[in-house]
């Protein structure tokens, strides 16, 4: 397998696919921070999904073999949700972000919550109407025809950085293989989730989805020759 060849393909769509969500974006809005319209947005997000799969998977092979000095032990993430900035630079997320399957699904009490009672006036059939107050300093609400880009651009960022510094995210993964394998009983062994990939289609629409694909075979191979 050439490796060196397969990232260079690869990397060269992720770069050109990340590139077409960004225009996207600031052709709809002329910036990487604000409002979209619902279409736009929902458009940007579900090819943006299958986008970071494959540069996840792109890392990992790119980690393939790759020994560094191990960092001190630290407890595994939890939540893994999006890193958001770290230190004032946006970080890009390394693990597939886990899917629950807990019985105890149900919804837990807010403590902030309050109870809706209804105060009726001379007709049990008519409750009485009691406006809410007005802020004294009302947030102002986007438009009703647009949504919020700001975490999508957050997103946008994050992967065009790891893809522009692929070398050191692949040391970022490596750093954690070689803490998990300090640990007695790490959280988990992969950074990839069982099952298919986050984003993932049984029937490829785009060119992402083919890209999806592959990265997500040739990962499981190169944590596979990794862990023998």
């Amino acid at each position: 397998m050439d490796w060196a060849r397969v990232i260079e393909r690869n990397l060269a769509a992720l770069i050109r696919i990340v590139a077409m969500l960004i225009a996207m974006v600031e052709m709809g809005s002329g910036s990487m921070v604000a409002l979209l319209p619902p279409s736009l947005y929902r458009a940007v997000s579900r090819m943006l999904l299958p986008t970071e799969s494959a540069v996840r998977r792109l890392i990992a092979i790119a980690a393939r073999g790759l020994k560094v000095k191990p960092s001190p032990v630290r407890p595994m993430p939890r939540g893994l949700a999006f890193a958001g900035k770290v230190g004032g630079q946006i970080a890009f997320q390394l693990f597939d972000t886990r899917q629950r399957f807990s019985r105890n699904s149900r919804r837990r009490a807010s403590a902030t919550a309050i109870p809706r009672i209804h105060v009726f006036a001379d007709s049990p059939l008519i409750p009485l109407f009691q406006p809410r107050r007005p802020a004294e300093n009302p947030i102002p609400e986007p438009p009703d025809d647009t949504i919020d880009a700001t975490r999508l651009g957050r997103r946008l960022a994050a992967v065009k950085m790891a893809l522009d510094n692929l070398p050191q995210q692949a040391r970022r993964l490596a750093r954690w293989k070689a803490r998990r394998d300090r640990m007695q009983k790490p959280t988990f062994l992969s950074p990839f989730r069982p099952g298919p990939p986050p984003g993932h289609r049984k029937e490829p629409l785009e060119e992402i989805d083919f890209v999806l694909r592959e990265c997500h075979g040739l990962a499981r191979d190169a944590l596979y020759e990794d862990t023998s």
